[in-house]
């Protein structure tokens, strides 16, 4: 049977790179902690996962696993009140030199401003592929689904099911995309109010710390994962599957109605920054 030219790179592929069971909302099966001295904690039994930032340190944590395409949803509330100054950043990345990198970041606000949304894809080292949006909800008043779904096609940013953003695969016009390396998930609680809250206007008021996000809800039950070098099963390469997911004609209406109403940067509009001209995926 003759396989499409779109699908035989990941056929082959899956002949060197598989899955593991996925994990579903256990942060004790899924995470490590690997910093803030005990800032970030888990608890109900493995169901909530919290990260703190005070004056002394942030938190952060890791996945366990290794992953090369995935649909995975986590469930955040973010720092309440005054956050301004703070960064909860909810990414995966590779490692090395030319490392790979799918990015979440949120920026805190003072109180009764609209947090930002950050999201920057880097693929062999490079970034400066920016989006920021606002939000059409409070996202310290409770749990929320941010969604990173990546695949050979496209890599699609969601909230709450909503498609914000989408990176296609361009790699045929000579636009870098991640298809080869292994990323885990990162997220962390941090300050950087040199320039996370207007440009870094506003600074941190220390005055409010302890600060806190929250995170429930993990799901990577469609994702071709890994724990070790020596751990693959082969991934479901199925037509019909997340593996070969791309919008349809109604989310790309919800995401218009979020970039016409929301979105507050894009990379691909900035001329300014880019006097040179703009990066090659904007004009495709």
């Amino acid at each position: 049977m003759a396989v499409s030219a779109t699908k035989k790179p990941l056929l082959l592929l899956s002949l060197f790179f598989f899955v593991v069971a996925a994990s579903a909302g256990n942060f004790y099966e899924s995470f490590d902690i690997t910093w803030g001295d005990g800032r970030a904690k888990i608890l109900e039994d493995g169901q909530l996962l919290t990260c703190t930032l005070d004056k002394i340190s942030g938190s952060g944590f890791q996945s366990k696993k290794e992953y090369l395409y995935g649909k995975i949803d986590m469930k955040l509330k973010l720092v309440a009140g005054n956050s301004a100054g703070t960064v909860t950043a909810y990414y995966l990345s590779s490692k090395g030199a030319t490392w790979d990198e799918i990015d979440f970041e949120f920026l805190g606000n003072l109180t009764g401003q609209p947090y930002t949304i950050h999201t920057n894809v880097f693929t062999g080292g490079k970034g400066d592929r920016e989006m920021q949006f606002h939000l059409w909800f409070d996202p310290t008043a409770d749990f929320h689904t941010y969604t990173v779904h990546w695949n050979p096609v496209n890599i699609i940013f969601l909230v709450d099911g909503i498609p914000i953003r989408v990176f296609k695969n361009n790699e045929k016009n000579g636009v870098g995309y991640p298809t080869s390396q292994p990323m885990k998930i990162y997220s962390s609680l941090w300050e950087a109010d040199d320039w996370a809250t207007q440009g870094g206007r506003v600074k941190i008021d220390w005055s409010n710390a302890p600060f806190s996000a929250s995170y429930r809800s993990f799901n990577d039950q469609s994702a071709c994962s890994r724990t070790s070098n020596a751990t693959w099963v082969a991934c479901d390469a199925n037509k019909d599957s997340w593996m070969w997911t791309s919008l349809n004609n109604h989310q790309y209406g919800q995401m218009k109605w979020v970039q016409d109403e929301f979105m507050i940067y894009n990379y691909c509009t900035d001329y300014k920054r880019f006097p040179q001209g703009l990066a090659k995926e904007c004009n495709l």
